[in-house]
């Protein structure tokens, strides 16, 4: 996007939130038979890039982000709760793009009756007790909108599935059926920098999976309190939700071939309180089902996964969080052996730590927080600061920045390390 047509953008979406900030809110329309809620949020959002390296591109100028959005959202229920509904849909403009596009968050209808809940259409599933990391929690998320600074809310993506939940004294659970596969969304070249082994190859065919009942996700949680503990136990059988591209040739190939790779997953997790401190630990065996003894370089090998966490209130409206992880490849030899020269090897054991800071202040209507990744095996970190802050009950603005760096330019944060950028977002509720 050039510079003139960046200016006019931002120009006009201060003016836009400006112009609705003093307009009356949309009441909500009730019947009394089926009460519909009505409510939404207007987002103009801008993410800049720090340095001076672009890629190159249409979209590699230096906005990474230039979006104006529009939510809707319409709920409602009967008089009993027995039926409800659900929708949130975006409408928005991508100034980076030049184009409108329209959006499905969600959209489902949940049945209630007694013990079982039923919920099928799109819907945002969450599960597992990490901040911001993952291992129990197989569904998709949007890695190119977190990077580039939309609200956080953004990163987790619908799927379209059937959700049962049963609630008795001894034990809940939690059944997903997911016939259409949605695959991770992760930055693309045309706005990141990142790397890729094979950024010649220009011939890429990406194939999902086929939407059949072989091919249906399945996704199970069973949950319940044991010795003042909330422990949950979690199966999982799909796939790896980002893609394996298989060259024709090595060690000059002309084309790849990418594909989901099959995944099954095991896991539990475990969480309680202990004085002022919350603990949790979570613990998850990653299967590769199309590569079980670890020989095909381009599939993952199965793994173990690990992570621990705890948070505490240090003062007055301050609190931390902060965790360890770590991943553990299976049939490591075999990997190194059936590594390509392209590709540098990746150490057996990974590690991660977190740090979260977050304070609040003046009644909770301004909040500075801190989010820090460090990779100590990989050597790599991103630092994410934060402000956010209420100027009245429906207008608020959010200023924060993605610094990323590492010492190799292979490793998951380190690849993004020329992709720094500064964000704002302005939201008026309604």
């Amino acid at each position: 996007m050039s510079p003139v047509a960046s200016y006019r953008f931002c120009g006009a979406a201060i003016v836009f939130v400006l112009g609705t900030l003093f307009s009356p809110p949309i009441e909500a329309q009730e019947d009394k038979e089926f009460p519909i809620r009505l409510h939404g949020f207007f987002l103009g959002n801008v993410a800049a890039r720090t340095g001076s390296d672009h890629p190159t591109g249409e979209e590699g100028g230096r906005f990474i982000l230039a979006d104006g959005r529009l939510r809707l959202e319409a709920s409602g229920d009967t008089g009993g709760g027995s039926l409800s509904f659900l929708f949130k849909g975006d409408l928005f403009y991508d100034g980076v793009s030049d184009d409108a596009h329209g959006l499905v968050r969600e959209a489902y209808a949940d049945v209630s009756r007694g013990w079982l809940d039923l919920r099928v259409g799109r819907q945002i599933v969450t599960w597992g007790v990490g901040d911001l990391l993952f291992i129990n929690d197989v569904f998709p998320k949007d890695w190119a909108a977190f990077f580039s600074g939309r609200p956080l809310e953004y990163l987790k993506v619908g799927v379209d599935a059937a959700k049962a939940h049963i609630d008795t004294r001894a034990l809940n659970a939690e059944i997903v059926v997911i016939p259409f596969f949605e695959p991770d969304n992760l930055p693309g070249a045309e706005r990141f920098f990142f790397f890729d082994p094979f950024a010649t190859i220009r011939t890429r065919v990406l194939e999902e999976p086929a939407t059949t009942a072989g091919n249906t996700e399945l996704a199970l949680r069973l949950y319940g309190r044991v010795l003042n503990s909330d422990v949950s136990f979690y199966a999982y059988r799909g796939y790896w939700r980002q893609p394996s591209f298989r060259p024709d040739e090595l060690p000059v190939p002309t084309r790849l071939g990418g594909f989901y790779a099959r995944l099954n997953t095991y896991g539990v997790t475990v969480q309680r309180s202990l004085g002022a401190a919350v603990l949790n630990v979570e613990a998850g065996y990653y299967d590769s089902r199309d590569d079980p003894e670890g020989v095909d370089p381009v599939v993952p090998n199965s793994q173990y996964r690990l992570l621990a966490g705890y948070q505490r209130q240090l003062a007055s409206e301050l609190s931390l969080g902060a965790q360890y992880y770590a991943e553990i490849l299976e049939n490591y030899a075999e990997y190194l052996n059936g590594l390509p020269p392209q590709l540098s090897a990746q150490d057996r054991v990974r590690h991660l730590l977190t740090v979260r800071l977050t304070q609040f202040l003046k009644y909770q209507t301004w909040k500075l927080s801190l989010f820090s990744f460090y990779g100590p095996s990989d050597r790599d970190f991103l630092l994410i600061p934060e402000v956010w802050h209420a100027i009245t009950d429906r207008l608020s603005f959010t200023v924060g920045a993605n610094i990323f760096a590492g010492e190799n330019r292979t490793t998951f944060l380190g690849q993004l390390d020329a992709n720094d950028n500064v964000f704002v977002a302005v939201r008026l509720d309604f």
